[in-house]
């Protein structure tokens, strides 16, 4: 599958300031990933560490928070992942799931999609 990148916004803790971002759109990635001076410079804090398998099978930490982001014209609170600084933003499926939305790859563009409970 090709990737491709969409804007969206990332916003503080409480949803009150927020930063436009693009972000390459991996349906291979479970979580967004965003680099952790943009998380910190709004106000972003891990409540917590996970352990992540990268491509190549070795295994890295990285500090999990949670907080708004805007996305396709909707607002919800998403997990996040640190990353370093060098990182590019990165969405991933379980922050599209939350929106309700899933990948078109061929038109690269997000498209609504149905929630199973």
């Amino acid at each position: 599958m090709g990737t491709f990148q969409v804007t969206l916004e990332i916003g503080d803790p409480d949803g009150g300031r927020f930063e436009r971002v693009d972000a390459l759109v991996d349906s291979g990635a479970t979580y967004t990933f965003m680099p952790s001076s943009l998380l910190r410079g709004l106000g972003i804090r891990p409540h917590r560490e996970m352990s992540f398998a990268m491509a190549d099978g070795t295994r890295i930490r990285r500090g999990f928070g949670r907080t708004w982001f805007r996305l396709d014209g909707g607002e919800e609170i998403s997990p996040v992942i640190f990353g370093g600084d060098e990182v590019a933003p990165l969405l991933g499926v379980v922050t599209l799931e939350i929106f309700g939305l899933g990948i078109d790859a061929v038109n690269e563009r997000l498209v609504p999609v149905g929630a199973l409970l």
